[in-house]
């Protein structure tokens, strides 16, 4: 090397380190999006006010995940019964350690709250959020923002939010800012029963009510079990079910109801997120009914656990990661419209590769008028989850009628506040691409809504008043369907569980297999009469057979529904050479005869035979299925 190269390398060196220490030469700053609601950036309102420096708020910080388009393709293919990973679920060690952020990048997302004055007030172990609290100033000038209020467009009140998208160094690893604006509040999706909409009564239900001028009759306890489940012993035992909650409740409000509806204690874990703590006596009507829902329909629970936070993205991830000492629910519920943000859907596609099941309250707006420039969300009815669809069972309503008091399922039509419609920022997902979608008012190419129901009138609610005073109220709204469903979900997940099978995790695809096929007619009560139409949608959405946006696919029909569910799965594995003496179909412990597999597939399914070789057997195949050889050829028979 000559000298002249020598000292032109060195010199390229020191320039090199100069220009890395030179004071104020940070990364390029990188912006946040989706921090400014639509009303602010769309309908460009003027700010009221400017916030108070010294005022302050609590934030949420949400980190990247790692690896995101394979995670993307897991949470396909834990869906798919062709793949090699269908149902093999990951616990939430395994999903941190193959998708959660580094200890190294978590650890210079605290660094950077702490230099900038936020005050540190929560971490979780998969390292996926950090949970801060800071003045307005100091979020301003670490956020390069200004924070105002406006006056809400659609609401009587102001909102806080920021006059532009924050940017930070690029080289913190920040996905978004959780509660920086407060533009949607979480609305409960339930509604007291109005006495002008009395049409019908009694429907047959088994608690006798007198209020507002009307007797008839509610639903409650065992109603529920006797029009779904009718024949099945399953009552949830060993599962749990979680519900996410903004608001807190009476817990004798629950013993109360399962004393008047003849049911056993079931226990109440609360689960209090943000710093919260439970308040028993706000009188919301919410949180009690979605914990006697619950019960109503899985009466045998080990458990409720009862999320009570204010920030979505908290509540989600402890019911994906608990911290608290509660089990971890295979089946979730939300009733609650709440803003969303990218965080909340990298959780919920965690929860998918975990194997849980989310159940959401689809809302009590009609037909949904699609918006997709409106504020606030993807549709107008504000539940702005349009963008999590692909990883949760969206519930509509039905209005119930049952044979003699509560004994039997007798009809049921449309409620007529069931949410349906199109998500036009939502791809349609492939489950629904079979479907003609033209022949029922919906889209070929984005997400219809909802996916399933259940009742969502005359539904009896106990819970205690602001007054202490505990009432007996009739009430209505999807709000009843979603914790029915997570209920539902739990007698099928007793049932895999007792078959030694995984849970049945997300369960769009099994639905929509099972509806798109022969078994439909004895697996759901099809909702054929009604509508959800209103003043803004005349014409949407009416009442199909099969699949239509009012009620889905309807209601579940008892213990076919879930056997269905539980044998969704399509792909069996048969590996003639397979020596372990674990067998039960999977891809890792596969069956060793061609006989097993086809007495296991499910109607319709795969068999999908993995080496090559030969089996002497003899069977008789009497329901439909698909055999496959993945690797060589395989002799069957003598």
């Amino acid at each position: 090397m000559s000298m002249n190269n020598k000292w032109s390398k060195m010199l390229g060196g020191l320039l090199l380190l100069f220009q890395l220490t030179i004071p104020g030469s940070a990364a390029e700053p990188r912006v946040l999006a989706g921090h400014v609601p639509g009303a602010v950036s769309q309908l460009h309102l003027q700010p009221l006010s400017r916030m108070s420096a010294a005022e302050r708020l609590k934030l949420v910080v949400v980190l990247p995940l790692r690896h995101q388009a394979d995670l993307a393709r897991l949470a396909q293919e834990v869906q798919n019964p062709v793949s090699t990973h269908f149902h093999q679920y990951l616990t939430p060690r395994q999903f941190t350690d193959q998708f959660g952020p580094t200890e190294a990048d978590y650890q210079v997302v605290l660094n950077f709250a702490k230099t900038s004055g936020f005050t540190v007030a929560g971490t979780v172990p998969g390292r996926t959020l950090v949970e801060v609290e800071a003045p307005v100033a100091n979020l301003e000038q670490a956020l390069h923002v200004k924070l105002s209020r406006y006056q809400h467009p659609t609401e009587g009140r102001t909102f806080f939010a920021p006059d532009a998208e924050p940017s930070i160094d690029s080289t913190i690893p920040v996905l978004c800012i959780s509660g920086l604006n407060d533009y949607i509040i979480p609305h409960a999706k339930i509604h007291r029963g109005d006495p002008s909409q009395v049409a019908g009564l009694p429907r047959n239900g088994s608690y006798n009510y007198s209020g507002g001028g009307i007797n008839g009759t509610l639903y409650m306890g065992s109603d529920f079990r006797h029009a779904f489940a009718p024949d099945t012993t399953l009552t949830g035992s060993g599962q749990v079910v979680g519900l996410q909650e903004f608001d807190g409740y009476t817990p004798s409000d629950i013993t109360a109801y399962e004393t008047t509806a003849g049911l056993p204690n079931v226990p109440v874990q609360e689960v209090l997120l943000n710093h919260l703590s439970n308040n028993p006596n706000n009188g919301d009507l919410e949180p009690p009914l979605d914990v006697e829902m619950a019960i109503a329909m899985a009466p045998g629970l080990a458990k409720v656990v009862f999320y009570y936070g204010n920030n979505i993205d908290s509540i989600l991830t402890e019911m994906a990661d608990p911290t608290q000492g509660e089990p971890r629910p295979l089946q979730l519920s939300s009733s609650w419209g709440y803003g969303t943000d990218s965080g909340t859907s990298n959780t919920l596609m965690q929860l998918a590769v975990q194997g849980q099941s989310y159940l959401y309250a689809m809302g009590d707006e009609g037909s949904l008028p699609v918006d997709p420039n409106g504020p606030g969300g993807t549709y107008v009815a504000g539940a702005s989850a349009g963008d999590l669809e692909p990883f949760m069972t969206d519930v509509g309503g039905t209005d119930l009628s049952m044979n003699g008091t509560g004994a039997s399922w007798q009809s049921e039509t449309v409620w007529p506040g069931s949410s349906g419609g199109i998500l036009s920022t939502v791809p349609i997902p492939e489950y629904q691409k079979p479907i003609n979608m033209s022949a029922l008012g919906g889209s070929s190419t984005h997400c219809n809504v909802p996916d399933v129901a259940m009742p969502a009138n005359y539904v009896l609610d106990v819970l205690t008043k602001t007054n202490g005073v505990r009432i007996y109220e009739w009430v209505n709204g999807t709000s009843c369907a979603a914790p029915l469903w997570a209920g539902f979900t739990a007698l099928a997940n007793q049932q895999a569980a007792a078959e030694g099978k995984p849970p049945v995790g997300f369960m769009n695809p099994a639905i929509y297999s099972i509806g798109e096929g022969p078994l439909y007619a004895s697996c759901f009560h099809d909702i054929t009469s009604g509508n959800n139409t209103n003043s803004r949608s005349a014409s949407l959405y009416f009442a199909q057979p099969g699949y239509d946006l009012c009620t889905g696919w309807g209601t579940p029909n008892g213990a076919n529904l879930i056997n269905a569910l539980v044998g969704f799965g399509g792909g069996v594995y048969v590996d003639f050479n397979y020596s372990g003496a674990i067998q039960n179909g999977t891809f890792l412990y596969p069956f060793k005869t061609l006989a097993q597999g086809t007495n296991a597939v499910s109607y319709g399914g795969t068999v999908f035979i993995i080496t090559g070789g030969h089996s002497l057997e003899t069977m008789t195949i009497s329901k439909p299925m698909t055999i496959t050889a993945n690797d060589g050829a395989a002799t069957v028979g003598h």
